[in-house]
């Protein structure tokens, strides 16, 4: 079939059979884009949606509010495909089994995971099997994974029974694990350092994130690490990990059986990535802390309310965990140290439209008037 080239109009677009595409040419996944730092080769099948490049906003007012010492960043994963950073991982894992030929893949998920794995393997052709704890699961995640069109089994037991079954299943059977254990995930993981660094010209001073398998923070610090060997950047930065109080393993020094939260992607009591979290934790300098369910609602409404950014529970744990280290004094000894405002980069690791019943319940009921001007201006406070 030929293709006919047409000359660009004045707007910069180019046509291919009189489709608009764009010049510069599209973002085409982060395979494409970091494909020196990852485990591909010319014959890998890149399965992608297009995952990445997610924007790295400043919140001044936030950290007004929060961490006044600070210059605080949110990075939005939130704005990748199937809405969490998941997607990073799972373009290079669900490439990979589909260069190793499987035809089924599995997962444990506390919701972000199950809806990447179905989004990825619909693509890939490859039929997805996910486990998730019965009656744990955000409705938007759970969603997700039914319309994409995985198998979802609802075992009555939690994240960590599920990520059981989930081993022992592919130990036994020719079935591509999806879980952060998988490595292609922390390698897809890790380019979200790669843009933060791209983006700023340097490493951040502190880079904080939620903890529950604790993949992410296993990844941005491998990224960051790999950005540093090559020279790319000339530090790197601390790293902070957030739990949830109820769930919080490595704070705690043992294993939660029984974990609780509402922050459900962070409801994990047995992290997978536990001694690679702690690694990082130690070789960055930095620190993992816990939160409670209250500063994570507060965090997250504050997050909304101030910077527009609207993100699931999860990710609000590490914007209340900045907010209790700046209470202690934290950032103003950085401050002091760096003879500027430390850099602080929080993640958003998932949109606020995954859990919209925990947003409803925090964000109170609409206002109801009469259909007037008059009752309106007074609603309004006029």
């Amino acid at each position: 079939m030929e293709v006919e080239m047409k000359s660009a109009p004045h707007n910069g677009a180019a046509h291919l059979n009189g489709s608009p595409t764009m010049n510069p040419p599209m973002w085409r996944g982060l395979i494409e884009s970091y494909r020196k730092y990852l485990p591909v080769t010319e014959s890998t099948p890149v399965v992608t949606l297009h995952e990445g490049n997610t924007p790295l906003i400043h919140a001044p007012r936030l950290a007004q509010v929060i961490a006044p010492d600070a210059e605080l960043y949110l990075k939005f994963d939130g704005a990748n495909p199937t809405g969490s950073f998941k997607d990073r991982g799972m373009t290079m894992a669900v490439s990979k089994a589909k260069e190793a030929g499987a035809t089924v893949a599995i997962c444990a998920s506390t919701g972000n995971t199950s809806a990447s794995a179905a989004a990825y393997c619909a693509v890939a052709g490859i039929r997805c099997v996910v486990l998730l704890p019965r009656n744990q699961i955000a409705l938007g995640k759970l969603a997700q994974a039914l319309i994409q069109g995985a198998t979802v089994l609802a075992i009555e037991g939690n994240f960590d029974d599920a990520l059981r079954i989930v081993r022992e299943l592919c130990d036994t059977h020719p079935i591509a694990l999806l879980n952060s254990l998988n490595p292609y995930r922390i390698d897809g993981q890790k380019t979200g350092a790669f843009e933060v660094c791209d983006f700023l010209g340097a490493a951040p001073d502190f880079h904080a994130v939620p903890v529950g398998n604790a993949g992410n923070i296993t990844a941005y610090w491998k990224g960051y690490n790999e950005y540093f060997a090559e020279g790319r950047i000339a530090s790197r930065p601390r790293m902070l990990g957030f739990q949830a109080a109820g769930a919080a393993p490595l704070v705690l020094g043992h294993g939660v059986d029984h974990p609780e939260t509402i922050a459900t992607a962070i409801r994990i009591g047995h992290p997978a990535r536990a001694v690679e979290a702690v690694q990082a934790r130690d070789e960055s300098g930095g620190l993992i802390d816990s939160v409670t369910d209250q500063e994570i609602l507060v965090a997250q409404k504050q997050a909304a309310s101030l910077a527009g950014i609207f993100g699931e529970p999860a990710c609000a744990a590490p914007l209340a965990g900045i907010a209790k280290l700046s209470r202690a004094g934290y950032f103003v000894r950085a401050r002091q140290e760096l003879g500027r405002k430390p850099v602080v980069v929080s993640v958003v690791t998932g949109h606020g439209l995954k859990d919209p019943n925990t947003a409803i319940a925090i964000g109170g009921e609409p206002i109801v008037a009469p259909a007037t001007n008059e009752a309106v201006l007074k609603a309004m406070g006029f």
